[in-house]
């Protein structure tokens, strides 16, 4: 094997990463070789792999875009990787043949652990430890993310200042209806025809402050405590099932490895709680539901970046949010059934975002998944 004096690996931006080393063994691993080691640092996913397509290196950002271990990427190549790799597999050829680099700017993938990816590939021709290519994977929904991101953050926040005048305008002459209703009925003893309305207006009153209630929850201020994901996700778990004790399978998928979150433990469990109980509902209470924790390396939240993070998805089988509502499903207030309030997702996202997290999800009939990612590290807390 030659000796690979100067590798320059082009990664985002349009930038290179130059590694200058010495002779290299012609067996040596690549998940350890020097010449490979800063594109751990990167947050582009990368793969290197031989010329017949086996992958010999995966960074922490490949890990993350493809939610596989290093240890199990490398026991694929790209055929058993990808099943549409005929595209991926005649880059690669390409790139080689000609020993330049090649690119593919809109590329659909299914990995074998059935994820649908469309990336930006690059492929560029190296000679190091074994490795003839390197594959750089860049989702193409990425930026569009962060921007929602930001449009999010700026819309909740004004979402939250609304809610917070709404509230207390409602909660003030909600006071009074509520005392006048209990002094009506020491004036109605003798008209018992008319303590049905009565019992309207009280019922009515005591569901409107309630709703009040859950309007200024997210105002109050978080009790930190370093808490198990997973006893969270349990406990959720077993609120449902004694809710929906027949038709409802609520499966698990736990990265038992993760580290305690330094969070609220009641806001967290009210997140989950919100987010699986509209996705039962949804479904009428038969259904499936599957809560996934794993590690993300390498993410951006709320504008800082972040070398480790728990993402947790709640997934469902049900009908899917409705396409109109699909833009707007975190506003207050917004529905997609009769009888709900809009309030559950909406206050999801402010607790998310007061953790310095972000939610989203992706939604087709028959698979609904939200994904929540929080930082695996304190928070310092934000004034409402």
């Amino acid at each position: 094997m030659r000796c690979a004096r100067n590798l320059a690996v082009k990664v985002k931006g349009g930038k290179h990463l130059a590694c200058r080393h010495g002779h290299l063994n012609p067996v040596s691993d690549p998940m350890s070789d020097p010449a490979l080691a800063g594109l751990a640092l990167l947050d582009t996913a990368l793969l290197a792999v031989d010329r017949q397509g086996a992958i010999r290196y995966a960074n922490p950002a490949a890990e993350n875009l493809l939610a596989l271990g290093s240890r199990e990427l490398v026991r694929h190549t790209l055929p058993s990787l990808f099943s549409r790799a005929e595209a991926l597999m005649r880059g690669l050829d390409s790139a080689l043949g000609q020993d330049v680099s090649f690119a593919e700017h809109d590329l659909s993938l299914d990995t074998v652990n059935q994820q649908h990816l469309h990336v930006y590939c690059a492929i560029t021709p190296i000679d190091v430890a074994g490795c003839a290519a390197l594959l750089e994977l860049r989702p193409i929904d990425q930026q569009v993310r962060i921007a929602n991101e930001e449009r999010l953050l700026i819309q909740q926040q004004a979402n939250r200042e609304l809610i917070r005048n709404l509230a207390h305008e409602i909660k003030n002459p909600l006071g009074g209806i509520r005392g006048a209703a209990q002094l009506l009925a020491l004036e109605l003893d003798d008209r018992p025809e008319l303590a049905e309305y009565l019992e309207v207006i009280k019922h009515e009153a005591l569901r409107l402050q309630h709703l009040v209630d859950r309007l200024l929850a997210p105002n109050q201020r978080h009790v930190q405590s370093n808490v198990n994901i997973h006893e969270i996700l349990e406990r959720v778990r077993s609120v449902l099932l004694a809710e929906y004790p027949e038709g409802l399978v609520i499966r698990r998928d736990y990265d038992i490895s993760l580290p305690l979150l330094t969070a609220d433990r009641e806001q967290l469990i009210q997140v989950v709680l919100n987010i699986a109980r509209n996705a039962v509902q949804a479904m009428h209470g038969l259904g499936e539901i599957t809560l996934k924790t794993r590690v993300a390396r390498q993410v951006t939240l709320a504008r800082r970046r972040h070398a480790l993070a728990l993402e947790l998805q709640i997934i469902d089988t049900g009908p899917g949010i409705p396409p109109d509502i699909r833009d707007h499903v975190f506003y207050p207030l917004v529905t997609g059934r009769a009888e709900g309030t809009g309030l559950g997702l909406t206050l999801a996202q402010t607790f998310v975002h007061q953790h310095q997290g972000s939610i989203d999800f992706d939604s087709r009939p028959g698979r609904t998944c939200f994904t929540v990612r929080l930082p695996l590290e304190p928070f310092a807390e934000k004034t409402p």
